[in-house]
């Protein structure tokens, strides 16, 4: 009897299925960068061809050194806020939840599409103080759901290419004005990335669209009130690429002359509010 379980996604939810296998193939690796084993056991329980996506192992960095680097700082500022609310948006399948395993201190929120949270409740176990919420991330509705009496971390990976600069800026402002004190931890594609989606082949597989370029923290700080820059670093500067092959080594070398590609993948950290 087959009791795995069936998707049927479209659209940015699906990438999530190509983030949820790097991680798994890069769980294999005697050396990973990530090393979430949740991720392999969600693989395995979803009825998919994963050879449909045609992913190769030496491309996960690509996915891994971005959530390693989020867990870095994610672990950081819950450790200065033991009592904190974490809102995970666009969370995918991904499971980080399990992965830090935060204090009985800490409110969780999951949020993502409907569809997404019905898989991730099929896929996923649930536990104390952890939460979901099926919702589009642009109706700032959702976020009155959540009570804005601790610090709050918002952390946003993968999502806010797929969203307009209007809607990102909104929904960041929105995040700021609702709670008291906090972080934003969020990752962005520059001006070359958005440009040249039609090369990518995750953009083309899931028939998405990507619009919001952010080239600089500047283009944030200009436009939500509020909040100030903790730390900026790119895929390539990002401390958990040192764990990636000597390919990513030497590329990392090489776009140090090509700006545009060296800021290609950024990763931003803000804060707002009087927060430790």
């Amino acid at each position: 009897m087959n009791d795995k379980v069936a998707v049927d996604l479209s659209g940015p939810a699906q990438t999530m299925l190509t983030t949820l296998y790097c991680k798994a193939l890069d769980a294999d690796w005697d050396r990973p960068i990530l090393g979430d084993a949740f991720a392999r056991g969600a693989v395995d329980r979803i009825d998919y061809d994963w050879r449909e996506l045609k992913v190769s192992d030496r491309w996960t960095p690509l996915v891994t050194v971005r959530t390693a680097q989020y867990d870095i700082w994610a672990r950081e500022f819950l450790a200065a806020n033991p009592h904190a609310t974490v809102v995970h948006l666009g969370c995918g399948l991904d499971s980080r939840v399990f992965r830090l395993n935060p204090g009985p201190g800490v409110e969780w929120y999951d949020v993502d599409y409907p569809a997404v949270i019905a898989l991730r409740q099929k896929v996923f176990p649930s536990r104390p103080r952890y939460h979901l919420i099926a919702t589009a991330a642009t109706d700032p509705s959702w976020l009155e759901r959540i009570p804005a009496d601790r610090p709050v971390l918002f952390l946003a990976e993968g999502i806010s290419m797929y969203l307009t600069e209007s809607d990102g800026i909104d929904l960041l402002q929105h995040v700021v004005d609702r709670f008291g004190s906090g972080e934003l931890q969020i990752d962005f594609y520059n001006w070359l990335t958005i440009r040249s989606q039609k090369a990518h082949r995750l953009q083309r597989q899931s028939g998405s669209t990507l619009h919001w370029a952010v080239n600089s923290p500047a283009d944030v700080l200009d436009q939500v009130r509020g909040i100030r820059l903790l730390t900026a670093v790119t895929f390539f500067d990002a401390h958990t690429l040192r764990r990636a092959s000597a390919v990513f080594q030497l590329a990392r070398h090489l776009v140090r002359a090509v700006p545009p590609l060296r800021r290609a993948l950024q990763y931003h950290r803000y804060a707002f509010g009087t927060v430790n």
